[in-house]
């Protein structure tokens, strides 16, 4: 969201409408999604579930859901659906809607996930409680969000000066703020899911591989606002940007955190069948 006002989260650096915007999404699944459904395949996604897919951009992990894992139904909530596939599996429902209004209501669910839309959130520890409430009993939540390896001690590369401008420019811009998604197991167990874990994925930056053109096209699109954190400039942005096209360059992209944690199947005080 925007601070203070009606806008919807990430329209001052990411704007639906803006040329190649899909493919930008569509490159970011290509480096987390085999990593995303592999979790989801493991948890045991199937036949009879009905699922949540908030944030669902351009549809790859609701089309798989349906069409790989064989769920029942997906429900695609996004601020901005134009991005669904058009030729949408049978199950898949799109649905626009802020996550954040308080009239947020969309039934219950065997399956919650939201991938990379918390951290852009002011009100993310109040959106992981209320997510986790869509469950039905004996469902999953599942969140991933981003965390930051290019922390204060690593090395002041071309690549890791703009990454922490960006994550900088980002915080000032559209609130987003990965500080605190290493807790994310913590607040699943407060909200009172079970069986909480988590894992991290960090893939490699390639050249010309998927993520690396993500980045490029990320830093492109926001270099207004990392120039005006005054910790880089015109030259560094584009010192970074040929790194991330050199087979030398030996750095770590950011990790995904990735949190799972289920309802209980019987609340304190509930009927035991």
């Amino acid at each position: 969201m925007r601070h203070g006002d009606a806008g919807r989260y990430g329209e001052d650096a990411f704007r639906p409408e803006e040329t190649g915007e899909a493919h930008r999404i569509d490159l970011g699944a290509l480096a987390y999604d085999e990593v995303t459904t592999a979790r989801l395949r493991a948890l045991g996604t199937g036949p009879g579930w009905h699922c949540l897919d908030v944030g669902a951009g351009t549809g790859t992990v609701a089309r798989w859901l349906l069409e790989s894992a064989g769920v029942s139904s997906v429900l695609a909530v996004d601020r901005d659906t134009r991005f669904l596939p058009v030729d949408r599996p049978p199950g898949l429902v799109a649905q626009t809607a802020d996550i954040t209004a308080p009239d947020f209501d969309p039934g219950r669910f065997h399956l919650v996930h939201a991938r990379f839309v918390l951290m852009h959130l002011r009100s993310w520890r109040r959106m992981i409680a209320r997510l986790g409430s869509l469950l039905v009993p004996g469902g999953v939540l599942v969140l991933s969000d981003a965390v930051d390896l290019t922390t204060s001690s690593a090395p002041a590369t071309p690549y890791t000066v703009v990454m922490r401008a960006m994550w900088q420019a980002l915080r000032q811009t559209i609130g987003t703020d990965i500080s605190w998604v290493p807790d994310y197991p913590y607040f699943l167990l407060e909200d009172g899911l079970h069986s909480v874990a988590a894992e991290i994925h960090v893939p490699p930056l390639l050249p010309n591989g998927p993520l690396n053109r993500f980045w490029a096209d990320t830093w492109e699109r926001t270099r207004c606002a990392i120039l005006a954190t005054g910790q880089v400039d015109e030259s560094g942005i584009e010192r970074a940007l040929d790194a991330l096209s050199s087979p030398d360059s030996a750095a770590l992209s950011p990790g995904m955190l990735t949190t799972w944690g289920w309802k209980p199947q019987h609340t304190a005080g509930s009927p035991h069948p």
